[in-house]
């Protein structure tokens, strides 16, 4: 329960303000917070017996025959990072309530950050890599979200589309690779796939897997030659790349490689593949955040530095360079958060983030600058802060690193890294608080209010005690992540400022010696790359996107044209093809030797019926109106059929969703022409007639070689003996659409709700456009009064009669889908009668808020099952006496039959609602135009 509820609460809080739009900016940031301040202490917790030894777990039946179950799970390095994405969190919203001016929306930006904290939450307790692949493709669209948050600049919706498509791309590879690492551990379960590591090296699939996951953890962590994107995401408000940089979407590709250490590291593959790249990541985004003037990209490059050297360290593939990365995690986390908010500051007070335009701010802003030096002081490694201990034991580990046959390799360009990165961290803190005194002028700096001077105290607080009491801070969570990462051994940690004089000692003297020096000579370099042309990034990548484009462009130029009648054809003349050919293939569809029932003179009639109203649609296809009543003929046709072959509930449905369908058609008549052109010559006419008749025989002939088969067992009887003994109701159709087969209802209902949206949106721009009043007649008596007066007093019966077939759906033909049909109806008379204007006006416009809820319900009730140890969308029923009226049955299907409904109605409502505006606008439009003809 304790790790459900983890997962869930950022979820609900997203939920809670996406929807509660109108709260207060001071509600608003209680909710996000109070959400991370929760889930935080619930960590706490839990924090002494998961690093005694004993993790939580949880486990939920999802899709077993997929091997994908809702497992969680709650180890020390799970432990280590919800931590950081929580609390990180947490000071974050405070923050941001100090950042974000009071115009701002700020319910969209928490809603958004909650989404985001939910998803890496997600990432980092998932036990079942299916399940860890959902969570991850929602941190590349929720940060797509937060990114392009200031969506009216166009350099925000760049980056975000960036960001996307560099994650998304490697998203896609790591979903192939989890797939293979299944496979070969013969388990989606991390707990199973971590115990095979033999199993899984041994593999003839091992190096496609490593390959393919470190596509996705590379990209993700922004790792060369897939960096260019991070940068670019800083045009996000500073709170969001405080969180990107420190405690998510950038740590997840680390916490990836951490996470799968056991089983994929220890490979000279794993080796050169993920220590070379971390490696030239680091001396890359080193180099660059030395000669960048921007605050955000200086930090954005060192956090690609940064991440260069976690990825280096798990590449080694030793448990000691192992403990380095974890440790420096936590060191990375607090300084670069500390850090970025320091810039927002800097900011928010300066209005600008140009480097060379400010600087001596510790004279006007000395807390932002005591808090600005001492957390770039933790990032050089300058002691006694926490940068310096990992720095050092980054510098051991890569003493001990062979590349390539060479002992010297590694350890030299570590140390340049390291060098380089005393430069621009030196950079920051110097040419920002020290020296002359310079700041635009229309600002006056000063130190910022306690929102957005707490979050960074606390930070660099955490960074100064990492330096001077590591192993009081951080010692037993260290020992025991490590041990998570390393195997089931914890390592012999030892984390102090002083460790002797030793090489890693001498190393690091020497990078803070040089990158003192380097930034001294900084000048002469910075003036000489500025009149060079270097390759730019973002460039490669804009130019390899519109390549990507204008091929895509040529490509539907040539398949897509525009035309129904070329999809259709093709569509069917592909269906005929694999149809004949299944049937070669097979020996043949022969008829079945079941015996034949004689047809009555009635199945004959309504057959010859079926066959001139569908013959008469095709003669007077351009008549449109006549072809929609022959349409509704077709549709009556069927439905008697269905009677006729017992299956009242589809019949009662074919007749609801005839009457909703011809009803919506006429009212999209009026957006076409009386008369439309002929579309087609007669050869071809004669070649889709011809198609059309090859299509209509084979079907007929296969459905005819099944029913004259004899019957044999299908899965029909298991819902005929268990709809209700086990779900409780007698309607077999009903229960095994909201039981059986709810998960497939659930797509179902997603889907609808997302085709009103579309067909809304599609809707649109004909609304705004005026329609002739000649292509739109109208009868002398539009809206006569015996039709209003009679429709509004059916009103009220016919919505009870929908409610009646809704409550008696579980056990009587019925059910949400055909009661929200006859709703529909009720209030398509209403328009019908009294016209658009006047029905409009009584109607609530709350379409869109039924979709949303109706989702929402059924999906709740799907999740309410996990409560109670089920499986999702299980049901229960039970029975109830009620004074007056006896036992009743009360089931939770119910709330999900009632969330179908819900999106039913919304869509059919929606599209009607649009539908309806057209010839409103038109007639507006008319009056007044009359209004102005008039002398």
């Amino acid at each position: 329960m304790v790790l459900t509820t983890l997962v869930l609460l950022p979820f609900v809080a997203a939920m809670i303000l996406g929807l509660w739009t109108q709260a207060g900016r001071v509600v608003q940031m209680m909710i996000a917070g109070g959400a991370s301040a929760v889930g935080f202490g619930l960590l706490l917790v839990a924090a002494p017996a998961v690093l005694a030894g004993m993790p939580l777990t949880a486990h939920l039946t999802w899709v077993p025959a997929l091997g994908l179950d809702a497992s969680l799970w709650l180890d020390p390095l799970g432990l280590s990072f919800a931590g950081l994405i929580l609390g990180i969190g947490l000071l974050v919203v405070v923050y941001a309530h100090g950042y974000l001016a009071k115009g701002e929306a700020t319910g969209r930006f928490l809603s958004f950050l909650m989404l985001f904290q939910g998803a890496m939450i997600g990432v980092a307790l998932s036990a079942n890599v299916l399940l860890l692949l959902v969570f991850w493709e929602m941190t590349s669209l929720s940060s797509f979200l937060l990114i392009g948050f200031w969506r009216d600049r166009p350099e925000a919706r760049q980056g975000a589309r960036m960001a996307l498509a560099v994650t998304g791309g490697g998203g896609l590879a790591l979903i192939a690779g989890m797939l293979l690492l299944g496979q070969a551990a013969g388990s989606y379960e991390l707990s199973t796939i971590l115990t095979r590591a033999d199993m899984v090296q041994a593999s003839p699939l091992y190096p496609l897997i490593l390959i393919l996951v470190l596509l996705g953890a590379f990209t993700k962590s922004a790792q060369f030659p897939f960096h260019f994107w991070l940068p670019h995401a800083m045009a996000a408000p500073t709170p969001v790349s405080a969180y990107l940089h420190s405690a998510t979407m950038v740590k997840a590709g680390v916490f990836l490689l951490a996470r799968l250490w056991p089983v994929l590291s220890g490979t000279e593959l794993w080796f050169y593949l993920v220590a070379s790249t971390g490696l030239a990541t680091m001396l890359f985004g080193a180099v660059v955040a030395l000669f960048r003037d921007d605050l955000k990209a200086i930090l954005a490059y060192s956090t690609i530095s940064q991440l260069g050297l976690m990825v280096m360290l798990l590449g080694f593939g030793t448990p000691a360079a192992a403990t380095a990365a974890v440790f420096h995690i936590l060191n990375h986390a607090a300084f670069k958060a500390a850090l970025f908010m320091n810039a927002g500051i800097v900011d928010h007070e300066t209005r600008t983030r140009d480097i060379r335009r400010v600087g001596g701010l510790a004279a006007l802003m000395p807390i932002t600058a005591t808090l600005g030096t001492l957390a770039a002081a933790s990032m050089a490694g300058l002691p006694p802060l926490g940068g310096f201990i990992s720095k050092e034991m980054m510098l051991d580990q890569s003493a001990h690193a062979v590349l390539a046959g060479q002992s010297w390799l590694v350890p030299i360009l570590a140390t340049l890294a390291a060098v380089l990165s005393v430069a621009y961290s030196l950079r920051y803190a110097i040419g920002l608080f020290f020296g002359q005194t310079r700041y635009p002028e229309a600002s006056t700096p000063h130190d910022p209010g306690i929102t957005m001077l707490v979050p960074s105290i606390i930070l660099v607080m955490v960074a100064i005690a990492l330096g001077l009491i590591p192993m009081t801070i951080a010692g037993p969570l260290v020992a025991a992540a490590s041990g998570a990462v390393i195997g089931s051994f914890s390592p012999d940690l030892h984390l102090a400022l002083w460790h002797g004089f030793n090489p890693a000692f001498g190393l690091s003297v020497v990078a803070i010696v040089g990158g003192a020096f380097v930034l001294w000579r900084r000048g002469p370099v910075a003036n000489w790359l500025a009149t060079r042309s270097a390759p730019d990034a973002k460039r490669m990548f804009d130019a390899a996107m519109r390549s990507a484009l204008d091929r895509t462009r040529r490509l539907i130029a040539v398949v897509h044209a525009a035309s129904l009648q070329r999809y259709l054809f093709v569509l069917i003349a592909v269906a005929i093809g694999l149809g004949i050919g299944a049937s070669l293939t097979s020996g043949g569809v022969d008829t079945g030797s079941r015996p034949r029932i004689p047809a009555s003179a009635v199945a004959i009639i309504a057959w010859l019926g079926l066959i001139a109203a569908t013959a008469a649609v095709v003669v007077v296809q351009r008549h449109r109106y006549l072809a929609l009543l022959f349409l509704g003929v077709v549709g009556l046709v069927i439905a008697l059929a269905f009677v006729h072959l017992s299956a009242p509930d589809l019949a009662l449905t074919q007749i609801a969703v005839e009457v909703v369908t011809i009803l919506l058609m006429l009212l999209a008549l009026n957006m076409l022409p009386r008369s439309p052109p002929t579309l087609s010559s007669i050869p071809r006419r004669a070649r889709d007639a011809l198609l059309g008749m090859v299509a209509g025989v084979g079907t007929g002939w296969l459905a005819w070689a099944v029913m004259t088969r004899p019957a044999v067992a299908t899965v029909s009887a298991f819902h005929w003996a268990n709809s209700y003994a086990g779900a409780g109701g007698r309607n077999v159709v009903n229960v095994t659409l909201v039981d059986f087969r709810a998960f497939d209802t659930l797509g179902e209902i997603i889907v609808l709700g997302i085709a009103g949206l579309a067909i809304y949106a599609l809707l649109e721009p004909a609304v705004r456009v005026r329609i002739p009043r000649s292509n739109m007649p109208h009868s002398p008596d539009r809206h006569p009064m015996m039709l209003a007066m009679t429709a509004r007093a059916l009103l009220p019966l016919a919505l009870l009669v929908g409610l009646h077939i809704f409550l008696r759906g579980h056990n009587a033909p019925g059910g949400g889908f055909v009661a929200a049909l006859v709703f529909s109806i009720a209030i398509f008379m209403q328009y019908l009668a009294s016209g658009f204007g006047p029905a409009g006006e009584r109607r609530p416009g709350v379409d869109h808020a039924l979709i949303a809820v109706g989702i929402l319900l059924a999906t709740a009730t799907g999740l309410g099952s996990l409560v109670f140890d089920a499986s999702f969308l299980s049901s229960s029923f039970g029975y109830v006496h009620l004074p007056l009226i006896g036992e009743v049955e009360l089931a939770t299907a119910t709330l999900f039959d009632a969330g179908v409904a819900n999106v039913v109605v919304g869509a059919v409502m929606l599209i009607l609602a649009q539908l309806s505006h057209i010839p409103q606008r038109d007639a507006r439009i008319g009056a007044v135009s009359d209004e102005r003809a008039i002398p």
